[in-house]
């Protein structure tokens, strides 16, 4: 989930910034996130979608997952979270690559035969044209690494930003200016880095 570094005013006039050290206390991420997680665990329970092997064999029964659900319950769950290393950009450029496209497009992919699938790919560690490269992978390791960005059943990708989320980005309004009338532009306050959580 990402959550912007604040947010607009009450009168949507200006951005209020989140303090640069703090954004939610982590004893409430973790209940949180230990709530959502187990109602998730207890619905996918209740729908038949969770499969059990070997010595967890027994969570299959319902009422013996409730018990083993109600021992998660009653121990501290622990959240760690951190500023990403190279920055909230860094984290923003990695996960937009992933929001709206599917995992690889068929424009991407040179070769297939049974030994391997050979497919190009950016690596954005480098710049300039030593950037684009090939990739040749055993078709099973392909279709592993593609499945691992199918969504779930119920998530949905989100679509590339539209008029109001772009609206955001307050205007300032139009007023003379020495060298003719001055153009909108986008507040420097709007454009504070996101943070990932």
């Amino acid at each position: 989930m990402i959550v912007p570094g604040g947010g607009l005013s009450l009168d949507g006039a200006r951005w209020v910034a989140a303090r640069s050290n703090f954004l939610v206390h982590v004893n409430l991420l973790a209940r949180l996130f230990q709530g959502k997680m187990l109602a998730m665990l207890m619905h996918a329970h209740d729908a038949g979608e969770l499969k059990f092997f070997n010595t967890h064999a027994g969570l299959a029964d319902k009422r013996t997952f409730k018990r083993f659900i109600a021992s998660l319950r009653r121990i501290k769950w622990v959240v760690y979270c951190k500023a990403p290393f190279a920055g909230p950009e860094q984290v923003l450029r990695y996960l937009s690559r992933y929001t709206h496209r599917v995992a690889i497009s068929n424009r991407r992919l040179v070769a297939a035969d049974d030994d391997a699938i050979a497919f190009r790919w950016k690596d954005y560690r480098v710049d300039g044209p030593d950037r684009r490269k090939t990739m040749r992978l055993h078709p099973h390791e392909f279709i592993r690494r593609f499945l691992l960005h199918v969504l779930p059943k119920g998530f949905h990708r989100i679509r590339p930003p539209h008029p109001p989320l772009r609206a955001l980005c307050l205007h300032q309004p139009r007023r003379k200016h020495r060298d003719g009338p001055r153009t909108p532009q986008c507040r420097p306050a709007c454009r504070r880095p996101a943070t990932a959580a």
